[in-house]
């Protein structure tokens, strides 16, 4: 079994290795094969004979290796010759790379995943595996889908790079925004599964690194801005969203001296900078909305009337179940719990959300507000069954037990 602090630095590796191996030799497939033999040779020598001086090199040596022999086997030069017009070319990338030296191989193989060949569910579901390292499963519940269909999605992602005939290298800047959108997206889901688990915290840690390093990428992007801002005004509340036992707080619930100061000042201030020289986006909004929840010094303190207004901008932009489910919750706030009962149930209709705890977590909030505390306490049973997450489990049998 390897220690923690090792499995820790694998996983921060592994796409930075990938995307070296990516960006020289091209063959997607291949490299991440090699990458996982890498992988396993570190988690066998490591722990023997201790980490290496730059374990980082090592991985992509050892990968480069395996990768290299790989392609000059009979095998490889058979499948070349069969699909020699299909085949990526063994270069290094262009000159002209739209990605700045410092910046790491890691944000290169964001842009790398959002193939123009891919549509923009192929595209995210590669780049969560590739650049996030989420299992299939987790990308599943990220995306809202069954995994079954996510792994099949997964699979034919591979496939449509491997046979596009589009060199898999870095996009020149005149394709940069045809791939922006896929890579803040992924950078959202990544940030969300770190921030919503209580053991991936370096997911979130290393969404915000790369948002970081987009936003010194295109600086002058609204949007860009506002990701990294409300990745920064989110995580900021990291130490007060669960009890020393893990277990979860719920904000209006949480102790607000916790909460990252630093952090706080630094995402208000991008987001507003942003608004107020660039068009509006949805991650903008967002942004602003957890804004307006930081700089309440007390839950009752929170401005539910500007929240609503920028919800209700939000929407023209980001119509999702899920967005409308935080619409609603926010219409209960200023409007009283049984008009945002009454939203809650038009976005549980989305087949999107069927049978998802969201619906049946908000159904209950709204439910113990209104003072129906039988019916509260079964819809927060519900969700307790259908959440897959160990600590949303307890916290919603928690609440339940308290309307007992």
């Amino acid at each position: 079994m390897l220690e923690t602090g090792t499995e820790h630095l694998l996983r921060e590796l592994t796409p930075q290795v990938l995307g070296a191996l990516v960006r020289r030799y091209g063959h997607f497939d291949a490299c991440e094969d090699a990458v996982q033999e890498a992988l396993l040779a570190a988690s066998e020598q490591w722990p023997r004979d201790g980490v290496p001086d730059q374990p980082r090199a090592w991985l992509i040596t050892v990968a480069s290796r395996r990768l290299t022999d790989e392609l000059r086997s009979e095998e490889a030069r058979r499948r070349r010759e069969h699909n020699v017009a299909l085949e990526v070319p063994l270069a290094a990338p262009a000159a002209d790379d739209a990605v700045p030296r410092d910046a790491d191989d890691t944000l290169l193989l964001l842009f790398l995943c959002c193939h123009p060949s891919l549509n923009r569910a192929a595209q995210l579901a590669l780049t969560l595996r590739a650049v996030g390292g989420l299992t299939t499963d987790e990308i599943a519940r990220a995306l809202l889908v069954p995994e079954e269909t996510m792994k099949k999605r997964i699979t034919r992602a591979k496939q449509s790079v491997r046979t596009s005939g589009i060199p898999f290298r870095p996009p020149p800047p005149a394709e940069l925004p045809a791939r922006l959108a896929a890579v803040l997206q992924v950078l959202y889901l990544i940030f969300n599964e770190g921030y919503t688990s209580t053991e991936r915290i370096d997911l979130a840690e290393e969404a915000i690194r790369l948002a970081r390093l987009t936003y010194r990428l295109l600086p002058d992007n609204g949007e860009v801005a506002g990701l990294l801002a409300l990745m920064l005004l989110t995580h900021a509340r990291r130490a007060a969203r669960t009890t020393d036992a893990g277990d979860l707080i719920r904000l209006d619930e949480q102790d607000r001296a916790l909460w990252d100061r630093d952090a706080i000042v630094e995402g208000t201030a991008l987001v507003t900078e942003a608004m107020t020289r660039t068009a509006l986006g949805p991650y903008q909004l967002q942004a602003a909305i957890a804004a307006v929840h930081d700089e309440a010094v007390r839950a009752e303190d929170t401005d539910w009337v500007q929240i609503l207004a920028l919800y209700d901008l939000l929407i023209r932009f980001d119509d999702s179940p899920v967005a409308l489910l935080n619409r609603a919750v926010a219409v209960a706030m200023v409007q009283g719990p049984r008009a945002g009962l009454s939203l809650v149930e038009d976005a549980a209709a989305d087949p999107r959300l069927a049978r998802h705890h969201r619906v049946d977590v908000a159904r209950a909030h709204l439910l113990e507000l209104a003072g129906d505390v039988a019916e509260a306490r079964e819809a927060y049973l519900t969700a307790a069954r259908r959440t897959t997450s160990t600590p949303e489990q307890r916290y919603l049998n928690a609440r339940a037990a308290r309307l007992r």
